[in-house]
């Protein structure tokens, strides 16, 4: 599994003006066999446009008609280094190649979102700078809606260090930044009306637990369905978040350090989700690597999808965004929960094949047409 540190800056609280980011994307969105899109709440336009008015010249008929995916969550810099190992304490080795990408799992799990051609936007931060820059055109290029990313000055853009071994494995260092500091009190009501507005709301831990919480909480109030993929902090996920959290998705390591519990065997592991069930989460959807992937469901038998093997593994960085984001965009469609994890299965089968965490998010199609031999 990867070893993760965080390192975050201190927290502080101001309001900050909302600018709004509408753009337009490069590459049409294009909305192919996956029927049956939630359509509970259609008063939310999706507001991405092609620069090609040959291709479409107007907001999207599909569009319109679905509750948009909402991630709120961190964007980073991700600064890969591949070695052919970790370095032993006081050591110092080269690496082979270094370069800087767009990831974060907000970010990365919006980037699939929308490359998976399923309206999405993205409520985060990040800094005046470079960085900044590099994840704001990445998220455009993907087809993401930004009208909800607050671009602040008082932090620098969240960045983290990816050291990718040659086995595909890696170990990450992350930078909290823009993540971690600098948000309001009290979200705008803009960025909460975006989520009692979605079909679905994605959440990870790489962001303070008060704002997840007042979006659970917005989102609860709406009847939209909340998951949380546990990544990112190691700290314990606060009762009043759980208690508005409908599909907790860990990895078997997350499981276990916010259980205290071994997840070793499959039976161990189905002991750790009964916890969560006890704290209140009825829905645990478990990434066990590959060994594929477990939802467990309060009352039900569970529901086990195996791993669709990838041709080659060059990294596993994002696999889990991408299989939670894949998820979450199989669900929102009305596919079963079976349905749901194969589709996801094969998403994060093809992300696996391609470095770095935002360029490795499949397209719609690729992932169909490996369903297709599946």
């Amino acid at each position: 599994m990867s070893g993760i540190i965080h390192i975050s800056l201190p927290t502080h609280y101001h309001l900050l003006t909302h600018k709004s980011n509408t753009f337009f994307t490069t590459n049409p969105i294009q909305f192919l066999p996956f029927p049956n899109a939630t359509t509970k709440n259609q008063n939310l336009p999706f507001l991405c446009f092609s620069a090609n008015p040959s291709s479409s010249s107007s907001l999207s008929s599909s569009s319109q008609n679905q509750s948009p995916l909402v991630v709120v969550g961190s964007a980073n810099a991700d600064i890969y280094v591949e070695i052919d190992r970790l370095p032993k304490e006081g050591e110092t080795i080269s690496a082979k190649t270094g370069q800087t990408l767009a990831g974060g799992k907000g970010a990365n799990q919006a980037t699939c979102g929308a490359k998976l051609s399923y309206p999405t936007y993205f409520v985060g931060q990040v800094g005046e700078d470079a960085h900044g820059k590099l994840i704001t055109d990445a998220l455009q290029n993907g087809g993401v809606c930004l009208d909800h990313l607050n671009t602040i000055g008082s932090a620098p853009t969240g960045h983290a260090v990816v050291m990718l071994q040659s086995d595909g494995q890696n170990s990450i260092i992350i930078v909290g930044g823009a993540n971690m500091s600098c948000w309001p009190g009290t979200l705008p009501d803009g960025d909460l009306e975006v989520v009692r507005n979605a079909g679905i709301v994605l959440l990870q831990r790489e962001i303070p637990d008060s704002v997840n919480i007042q979006v659970a909480k917005a989102a609860r109030s709406a009847g939209v369905p909340v998951i949380m993929d546990a990544g990112g902090m190691d700290l314990a996920i606060p009762q009043e978040l759980l208690n508005f959290v409908d599909i907790l998705s860990p990895n078997e390591t997350e499981l276990g350090n916010l259980t205290g519990m071994p997840t070793e065997s499959f039976e161990e592991i189905k002991q750790a989700a009964l916890k969560c069930h006890k704290l209140g989460v009825k829905q645990v959807l478990v990434k066990l690597g590959d060994k594929g992937s477990a939802l467990f469901i309060e009352g039900e038998e569970p529901i086990q999808q195996p791993i669709i093997p990838a041709k080659t593994v060059i990294d596993t960085t994002g696999a889990g965004d991408t299989f939670t984001a894949a998820f979450a965009v199989a669900l929102v469609e009305g596919k079963s929960k079976e349905e749901a994890l194969k589709f996801a299965a094969a998403a994060a089968s093809l992300c696996v094949q391609v470095k770095g965490a935002g360029p490795s998010m499949p397209d719609r199609k690729s992932v169909l047409d490996l369903l297709n031999y599946y």
